[in-house]
């Protein structure tokens, strides 16, 4: 079963590795994204020449918002783009198709451009300047917006490196030329041009290949969550002993301590957020503490997408290989059969054999969200004769998976980790809610436990709702520590318990 790009092409996985691409799922998109910080620190100097063509476009932004307003028109032409979905790179747990940047990241970054960018370009704290420095402060402009914004600022050079693979290495029935919209912009018409390409095409659309060493994991390396976990070592990066003092009061009086209580980790982020609105300079103080360490983030980064590599392309691969075995593909009956039968499988191979590697490190998780979760678990899903569609949305709330053969065949699935802080809740209300909304026949949740205190904690949940016995909560034990050396061949039942 073709999966990768590689099979899908008839091209050796080396092959693609040698030229500098990341060998890309052509079934769903991949967790892995641009990090702009690495064409500012490569020494690369065509990547540096990226980095400063991408601060070039926003000192034109930047310019354009200092005259004042600018319509609606004018917003979409500018900061709206598309996602480049064919790059099969993102977080959309079925498929390639991601939302793009709307207008509300338009406003959003329009409005920074007068705010804290004012100074942009001229810096005189940090080396450089950074696009990333909007996703510090503006709530809903995260790592996905910046990634799909730095890799429609440099969709040029991704289309000439795929198109270059594709002259080289394919055959022609195997390319086509398109016209790609958005690809360079007019500074004397101010307005973005097409152009032509030469691409690989599979599927009814063409494909983008990626340099793996643009491309990181989990976060970018300028990013909110360093600079609210490590917000206390900025001020001491501050040469003006003054300030620093200021800075440092300020944040202690925003923390507002009470007597024989710690602040809690929601009081300290709002006190640090408060702070630097308060301060805005602290923002390039943390920036630049981020570039004297930017020699990390190539090999954090690498590692990363390592980990990614293996997880999806290793993993996922001996997965679906130990399930096309068993004739697991070819599920009929209902679709709360087959998501019963699905599970039994997965949940066999997770716990009995080996499968739970996927999920590890030696000692360290490789999965630390559901997001993650939901992209292996819809892996298993090709070849089905149902539509699963995922994050439905059908009025209640995003549901994670609807499984549906017609109308009247719908069975609601809803992931979730162990460790999961509102999973009483959930487990209380969200399926039934989303399965009234979606007029699905039954509703199934699946909980992953990776430790004794994670499975403790929700067989204490399920006794307490009275729900230990429900055949419709699947439980998963991705533990490390409790699995024998030896493999156990154990059959797959039915349906999970």
């Amino acid at each position: 079963m073709a999966t990768f790009f590689s099979e899908f092409f008839g091209v050796e996985p080396k092959v693609i590795e040698d030229y500098g691409a990341f060998n890309v799922s052509l079934i769903n998109d991949l967790p892995l994204f641009i990090d702009p910080f690495l064409l500012f620190n490569s020494r690369k100097p065509a990547y540096r020449a990226l980095h400063e063509s991408i601060i070039e476009y926003l000192l034109f932004l930047r310019d354009k918002a200092a005259t004042g307003s600018v319509d609606e028109a004018l917003l979409k032409e500018w900061y709206c783009f598309r996602e480049v979905r064919q790059s099969w790179l993102g977080f959309s747990q079925v498929g390639n198709a991601g939302r793009g940047l709307g207008m509300d990241f338009a406003r959003a970054l329009h409005g920074s451009l007068q705010t804290i960018f004012a100074d942009f370009g001229s810096e005189r704290v940090t080396k450089g300047s950074h696009l990333e420095k909007v996703c510090l402060i503006k709530d809903g402009v995260g790592r996905d917006n910046i990634s799909d914004f730095t890799t429609n600022l440099i969709k040029r050079h991704l289309y000439k490196f795929s198109e270059d693979f594709a002259l080289q290495h394919l055959r022609s029935e195997q390319r086509k030329e398109v016209s790609i919209l958005k690809v360079q912009f007019n500074y004397e018409t101010e307005s973005w041009e097409t152009t032509p390409f030469v691409l690989p095409w599979a599927n009814g659309d063409h494909v983008v290949l990626t340099p793996r060493d643009l491309l990181t994991r989990d976060e970018n390396w300028i990013n909110r969550s360093d600079l609210i976990s490590g917000f206390e070592k900025i001020p001491v990066s501050i040469p003006d002993q003054q300030v620093r003092s200021l800075v440092n009061n300020y944040f202690i009086q925003a923390l507002k301590r009470r007597r024989n209580r710690e602040p809690t980790k929601e009081e300290r982020a709002e006190a640090v957020l408060k702070t630097i609105e308060r301060f805005p300079v602290l923002i390039d103080y943390f920036i630049r503490m981020k570039e004297n360490e930017g020699g990390k983030a190539t090999s954090i980064s690498a590692e990363r997408v390592r980990f990614a590599r293996q997880l999806f392309e290793i993993g996922i691969r001996s997965l679906q290989s130990l399930l096309a075995q068993t004739g697991f593909y070819g599920s009929a009956g209902s679709t709360h059969q087959e998501v019963h039968d699905r599970l039994a499988y997965f949940k066999d191979v997770m716990e009995n054999k080996g499968g739970y590697k996927i999920f590890w490190n030696k000692d360290a998780l490789r999965v630390r969200n559901e997001k993650e979760l939901q992209i292996m678990f819809r892996l298993v899903w090709t070849g089905t004769p149902s539509d699963v569609s995922s994050e439905v949305n059908d009025g209640r709330g995003p549901a994670d998976f609807k499984v549906s053969k017609g109308q009247g065949d719908k069975t609601i699935v809803e992931m979730k980790l162990a460790s999961n802080r509102k999973l009483e809740t959930n487990l209380q209300a969200q399926a039934e809610l989303y399965q009234k909304a979606s007029d699905a026949r039954r509703a199934v949740k699946v909980i992953v436990f990776f430790s004794k205190p994670e499975e403790d904690r929700v067989r204490r949940i399920l006794s307490r709702l009275r729900l230990a016995d429900d055949p419709d909560i699947i439980l998963i034990d991705a533990r490390h520590d409790n699995k024998p050396s030896a493999s156990r061949a154990k059959s797959p039942r039915k349906r999970a318990a």
